[in-house]
């Protein structure tokens, strides 16, 4: 996340995906869909750029290598040798000048440095207004996997009550698997809010 982060956020939440009709899957296909919306959430938290230098900025940046958008990572060895330097080495020496033109392209929003072998990126430290405006993107984003998380719960238990009704399950199984997906809920969402607050302890403190 870089300059647009505000608009990057302003996304609805994906609709949940999952086969919950399965009473007997049901539980695992919503721990699969809830984690999803955490990982979903954890990588864009990655991206984040706080006024640490931190591989995992640039790493996914998309470069075009023979003709294939390639993720950096795959691409170049990425160090932070000092807190406010990140440092990029081609595996391929060729595929510097598309790696340059590809950061320059994103919305990191850093300028590079390259000296024909290496690619240098000087993190700027954060103003305290940048740091505000971050800590509300990562609010934003984390309410937002919030949001998948509980419709996730809402469509399980639609399934459940349709499950009951057509007499698959009785109704105390109905009760448990619903209790047992309020605890999958629960436990999901104080990670959501686990993970966000981490962040924003790391945009505030550095």
């Amino acid at each position: 996340m870089g300059k647009n982060d505000k608009n990057n956020n302003a996304k609805k939440p994906a609709a949940p995906q999952g086969n919950y009709g399965d009473p007997a899957t049901l539980l695992d296909e919503a721990t699969k869909a809830m984690q999803n919306a955490l990982d979903s959430m954890n990588r864009d938290f990655a991206a984040v750029r706080t006024g640490k230098a931190s591989p995992s900025m640039v790493e996914n940046i998309k470069v075009p290598y023979y003709g294939t958008p390639t993720p950096l990572k795959n691409m170049a060895a990425v160090t932070a040798p000092e807190p406010l330097l990140l440092v990029i080495r081609p595996y391929d020496q060729n595929s510097i000048k598309d790696i340059t033109k590809a950061i320059q392209a994103s919305e990191l929003g850093i300028t590079p440095v390259t000296d024909g072998r290496t690619v240098r990126l000087p993190v700027p430290e954060l103003s305290a207004e940048r740091r505000s405006e971050l800590s509300k993107v990562v609010k934003k984003r984390a309410e937002d996997a919030k949001v998948e998380i509980r419709n996730v719960r809402r469509d399980c238990n639609d399934a459940i009550k349709a499950a009951q009704k057509a007499s698959t399950i009785t109704e105390d199984e109905s009760k448990q698997k619903t209790e047992q997906v309020q605890k999958l809920t629960d436990k999901m969402i104080d990670a959501a809010t686990a993970a966000c607050d981490a962040k924003i302890t790391e945009i505030d403190s550095i």
